[in-house]
């Protein structure tokens, strides 16, 4: 499959239903506290081949008591769009989609690699995802999509708003002493405490959470040994 992009006749409309989309999207986000925290947590990623024409996708339930992943499921898609700063949603959702539904194990909430509510139209890929799957979910973005946030406090579970003009959009939020920190943002089902809390819980001794960290390092693994477009998505048990 060749890769939509600018030079597509039929691009601005297709950006203009994105943006429709998302702002439709935005106006379903429930923000509630996500009492008690959930045991059992998923987490998503993503990765593309070389050439950019097939997303790999990763999907992981993490046991927050036993610290311990119990399940992984891929899925491999072709690629259809480039990346387009505010729309990774459409780009990497379907192969997201298709690996957390591979999951058999129950879990209560996700995070997602990415921004939530943190976003120029306040609806990421956590919000999107999690809204269309309904489920609790949270972005936790390795960088800023946008917004200034204040000086943080070295220590572990130190957080400063993330804004945007007058809102806050999320926080950001160290994870480790000393390390630079992640930005958290509502996603779905959650409040912004919620979302903090539930991210510090899923860490360990890394700076991103174990559900996401896990994820990342399963998609890094089908980059290495995959290199077919066809579409395909299975599971695994972990004991």
């Amino acid at each position: 499959m060749t890769l939509r992009g600018k030079s597509d006749p039929e691009w601005p409309a297709l950006v203009k239903e994105w943006k429709a989309a998302q702002e439709c999207l935005r106006q379903r986000i429930v923000i509630t506290p996500l009492e008690p925290l959930p045991r059992f947590v998923a987490g998503a990623d993503c990765a593309f081949s070389t050439d950019k024409q097939t997303i790999f996708a990763a999907a992981v339930v993490y046991d927050c008591a036993t610290r311990r992943i119990i399940e992984v499921a891929h899925a491999t898609r072709s690629a259809e769009f480039p990346y387009v700063p505010g729309f990774l949603s459409f780009r990497e959702g379907p192969a997201i989609k298709q690996a957390i539904g591979a999951l058999n194990h129950e879990f209560s909430a996700i995070l997602f690699d990415g921004q939530g509510f943190a976003h120029p139209r306040r609806c990421g890929i956590a919000s999107h995802l999690a809204i269309e799957l309904n489920q609790p979910g949270v972005g936790v973005g390795k960088s800023r999509l946008l917004g200034t946030f204040g000086k943080l406090a070295p220590n572990a579970g130190a957080k400063t708003p993330l804004m945007d003009g007058d809102e806050q959009i999320g926080v950001g939020l160290r994870t480790q002493k000393g390390i630079r920190p992640v930005f958290v943002s509502i996603g779905h089902r959650v409040d912004l405490s919620s979302a903090i809390r539930l991210v510090l819980a899923c860490c360990t001794r890394y700076r991103i959470p174990e559900p996401t960290r896990q994820a990342d390092i399963e998609v890094a693994k089908l980059k290495r040994v995959s290199d077919t477009p066809a579409t395909s998505s299975h599971r695994s048990r972990i004991s």
